[in-house]
């Protein structure tokens, strides 16, 4: 076999077991203390918006849960906090066949449910195993294991995947693992939430013991993780659903975080006392779909949107009144990059962007030409009207809670109506229910992207459509182009990185012409906190990344609290960001022992890869 990556359990290298156990666990000799009865509770309350969709990692596909499961359950790996690159998680190890259709991956044995039991080998077979034969449980992470062939415990902490062809993510299977005896009890995934025992069985840094709808969800941390407990013992996200009302609230102490801030309110809160900010660069695009005609799978349309979008002239002849420099400008006080590529550019090595004649510039004189030339005449109220007689008049549904989305919109509405279309901007609490039913022209959207991009190219195949109205889907826009459909095959099965991120490129250039998913450009992340209450945290990337939405959990598991920083054991943040005050409790720490391994052995694949989410639709 053709080993990729050499084991890093204990006892396995000519290392002093006691010292060996801190560097490739990051868990200091002895369990963490217990919180004695006169200490107290200390507690970091994240103020969120967004909706959770479901508790079941079977089934959430939206920032907020899908980050909430990376910080209850364990993946195969992670990601290194400086470098984003792949380092051990529940599996400390694992092995490849030189043709990579048999991967085998070692768990770590330290690691336990919350329950007590021990995780094994066996877990991760079923989880995978309930994803490859039950629909239900491939709802959101289901691209993973289409070309698994079988999954096989081959031993209590053993773990074989055969492949029917090789696939460039097995370093990036970002599928919580979840616990057999718990799960197999279940009837019916399509319908469990995972919200009816608390707490929730898992065995991640963060255990889940309280959740109450669009008002508080409470975590207390695992204080028996094998990496170490994180620092508070308590994080609470609380539903603030109003951005103004999340700043008060962050002033006034009563949350501890906030994010998505308008650059006018990160502004504000420079300065301010015992008040942290944060600028990093956007992994997420901003933009928006064109209902294309929403169908089935096997073309069936649906839903109610304005027919003339199914012309490719009119979305070229839109997208041409789209002014991306004035959007970022002046809706994000340019706290953003402008860009129609959909994979932002802090991913270098995937980032395509439109250059030379693939180009689809403001251009008011085009878009009018482009019209003109298609029939589609101007009206005496300034409207222009299809051949058939119906007026270029689109419904532009905005969310509501983004301010900058709803000035964006705004904006384009006057563009748009230079070249005779008129934009009716509506803005909406919740796009998603439009989207489910096909009753809309034009939807604002945005998703976040990860590392690797496979998971968010995944949305726009054609197997992404539904099955049946109000059926599963991924599919954010309806599109369905054979052509992307085949690249996406090849570059899952690509191991040349190179190699790999042309035909990446080359989907985006589809996507970008076919002017269905019209991406206006990534926005700054701006975040604040109370740097009363938190010392430090690790961003990702480290230095200079975000804190929320991270490619795991390293901001909550290493955030120390105000008076406590250079802490030893636990979720030390300065040892999580590579530092070199003795912590011992860092991700970085089993990625530069993994590293350095594989070099000595002359054998490197280290393979970024999405994410923190599954992204979301919203």
């Amino acid at each position: 076999m053709a080993t990729t990556v050499i084991r890093t359990r204990p006892g396995k290298l000519a290392v002093g077991g006691a010292a060996l156990a801190m560097a490739l666990t990051g868990v200091a000799a002895g369990a963490p203390a217990a919180q004695a009865d006169n200490e107290e509770k200390t507690t970091l309350t994240v103020a969120v918006s967004q909706e959770v969709d479901s508790l079941s990692p079977f089934q959430a596909v939206r920032v907020i849960t899908t980050s909430m499961h990376r910080w209850m359950y364990d993946f195969l790996t992670n990601y290194d906090p400086q470098t984003g690159e792949t380092i051990p998680a529940l599996a400390e190890s694992w092995e490849s066949s030189d043709d990579g259709l048999t991967w085998t991956y070692h768990i770590r044995e330290e690691a336990t449910w919350s329950d007590g039991e021990p995780v094994t080998a066996e877990d991760v077979a079923w989880t995978f195993n309930t994803m490859m034969t039950d629909p239900d449980a491939a709802e959101a992470n289901g691209n993973f294991v289409e070309n698994f062939e079988t999954v096989t415990a081959t031993d209590e902490y053993t773990v074989e995947i055969q492949l029917s062809q090789p696939q460039v993510t097995m370093l990036a299977l970002d599928v919580p693992i979840l616990p057999e005896h718990i799960w197999s009890e279940v009837d019916d995934y399509g319908e469990f939430n995972n919200d009816q025992d608390f707490p929730i069985v898992s065995n991640g840094p963060w255990i889940l013991t309280d959740y109450q709808p669009n008002q508080t969800i409470t975590f207390e941390a695992n204080e028996d993780y094998w990496r170490g407990a994180p620092k508070f013992d308590e994080l609470v996200l609380r539903t603030i659903n109003d951005a103004d009302a999340q700043v008060e609230a962050l002033r006034a102490g009563e949350v501890d975080f906030v994010s998505g801030l308008t650059p006018a309110q990160f502004t504000a809160l420079e300065g301010a006392e015992n008040i942290t900010v944060n600028q990093a660069d956007g992994k997420r695009f901003q933009g928006m779909t064109l209902n294309p005609g929403a169908q089935l799978q096997d073309g069936t349309p649906f839903g109610d949107g304005h027919p003339a979008l199914q012309d490719p002239v009119v979305r070229e002849a839109l997208v041409h009144t789209i002014n991306r420099e004035q959007i970022y400008e002046v809706a994000y006080g340019g706290f953003g990059e402008p860009n129609g590529g959909y994979i932002p550019s802090r991913y270098d090595t995937f980032h395509w962007e439109p250059s030379g004649d693939v180009v689809n510039a403001f251009d008011i004189d085009q878009a009018n030409q482009l019209l003109e030339d298609a029939g589609y005449t101007m009206g005496d109220d300034g409207i222009r009207v299809s051949p058939e007689g119906r007026p270029l008049s689109f419904r532009f549904n905005v969310h509501a809670d983004r301010p900058q989305f709803v000035q964006a919109a705004q904006m384009m509405a006057e563009w748009a109506g230079q070249a005779g279309i008129e934009l009716k901007v509506e803005p909406v609490s919740e796009v998603g229910s439009l989207l489910d039913a096909g009753t809309y022209d034009i939807l604002t959207t945005g998703w976040s992207v990860n590392p690797d991009p496979n998971y968010v190219l995944s949305i726009n195949l054609c197997s992404g459509l539904p099955t049946e109205i109000g059926g599963a889907y991924l599919s954010d826009a309806y599109f369905c182009n054979e052509e992307y459909d085949q690249l996406y095959q090849q570059q899952l099965a690509e191991l040349d990185r190179d190699a790999r991120a042309d035909l990446v490129h080359q989907m985006q250039r589809i996507l970008y012409e076919e002017n269905v998913f019209v991406v206006w450009g990534y926005a700054d992340t701006l975040e604040a906190y109370r740097s009363d209450v938190i010392a430090e945290m690790t961003p990702q990337p480290d230095p200079g990344g975000n804190y929320y939405g991270q490619d795991g959990y390293w901001s909550w598991w290493s955030a120390v609290p105000a008076g406590e920083a250079g802490g030893g054991d636990g979720g030390d943040a300065s040892a999580a960001s590579g530092g070199d005050d003795g912590g011992s409790n860092t991700g970085v720490v089993v990625g530069v022992i993994v590293v350095a391994v594989i070099v000595l052995a002359g054998v490197f694949l280290l393979v970024r890869r999405r994410a923190a989410t599954a992204d979301e639709r919203e």
